[in-house]
């Protein structure tokens, strides 16, 4: 067997993997209802940094637009992304936990997006690419080692 067949076979099996213990299907739904938070993210962040905070003070819009996606985000994550994952808390607990840790992704995307705007001087759209990808993986990681587990 060539080298590539190898890499291939090797890929395949990891695939099935995380097929066979659900991580694959939780990552799939994860970045589907990720990608529906973004929208919503960003529906609310760029028109806030086009039209009331000027580009050095963009960073004051992330607070806003984090607080529309994590509302939508929660019910996405508890119902749909993290299903037959671990335990659903029917109290405040799990809820608290999740503001918390959609907390640490917003410090991380806040940090990101007044390093691209106020120190690099980036228009205000540039951090979103970084700020989301590395928020979005942060998070997966978080809820489901702390939240949903």
């Amino acid at each position: 067997m060539r080298k590539g067949q190898a890499t291939v076979t090797a890929l395949n099996r990891q695939i099935q993997s995380l097929r066979e213990s659900g991580l694959l299907g939780q990552i799939i739904r994860f970045g589907v209802a990720g990608g529906l938070s973004t929208v919503l993210y960003t529906a609310v962040y760029l028109p806030l940094t086009l039209y009331v905070f000027d580009r050095q003070h963009a960073v004051y819009a992330v607070p806003f637009a984090f607080l529309v996606a994590v509302a939508a985000g929660y019910f996405l994550h508890s119902r749909w992304s993290f299903k037959g994952h671990g335990t659903r808390d029917p109290g405040a607990k799990q809820q608290v936990q999740f503001v918390l840790v959609q907390a640490s992704g917003m410090a991380l995307n806040a940090a990101i997006t007044w390093f691209g705007t106020a120190v690099l001087g980036y228009p205000a759209w540039v951090p979103l690419l970084p700020a989301i990808v590395m928020a979005t993986a942060l998070t997966f990681f978080l809820n489901r080692q702390l939240v949903f587990k």
